[in-house]
């Protein structure tokens, strides 16, 4: 039992020192319900991560999108497909608990909206959500070299827009 106790803090002693001196270890360590065990991990095992066309396929390769059997026009979502690196959806997974349970103690943008969101679709959808949401948020973070935003608004597409304000000021 000390054994297992003691090679699990030596494992997070390395990724500490891991993440104080990567850089992309450390953009990702800032990430709510990302930790320094995540992060290296994330860093160690994707290497580039230009290598993925999008985030959205970042996070169909760590398997946390749901399966899709659609028929006629008619789109049925199923379980999370679970492909991809066991451990790394499972880091993200776990970091996303965590992050869900402490998220009515904080008041970002990205608590609050799990919180919106837990009461909606349930505990445990809003962790799969989150992990989703940090492997998509850590795509943009690294391959585009900016560091993370909590409070960051997405711009509005033009085309969509233009259309809200033309039904706001109607």
């Amino acid at each position: 039992m000390n054994v297992a106790r003691f090679e699990i803090n030596v494992l997070a002693w390395h990724a500490l020192v891991d993440v104080r001196s990567n850089e992309r270890a450390k953009k990702a360590a800032t990430l709510l319900g990302i930790g320094p065990v995540t992060a290296s991990a994330l860093v160690a095992s994707v290497g580039d991560f230009r290598q993925f066309a999008s985030a959205k396929q970042f996070g169909a390769w760590l398997g946390l999108v749901p399966s899709q059997n659609s028929t006629g026009g008619k789109a049925c979502l199923g379980r999370i497909t679970k492909r991809g690196d066991d451990y790394l959806r499972t880091l993200l997974i776990q970091g996303a608990k965590s992050a869900v349970m402490s998220a009515g103690k904080r008041d970002d943008r990205i608590s609050q909206w799990l919180l919106q969101l837990k009461e909606r679709v349930g505990w445990q959808k809003a962790v799969v959500a989150l992990a989703n949401k940090n492997a998509r948020i850590l795509w943009a973070v690294l391959t585009r070299e900016a560091a993370f935003d909590p409070d960051h608004v997405p711009a509005t597409p033009a085309a969509r827009g233009a259309a809200v304000m033309a039904k706001a000021a109607a």
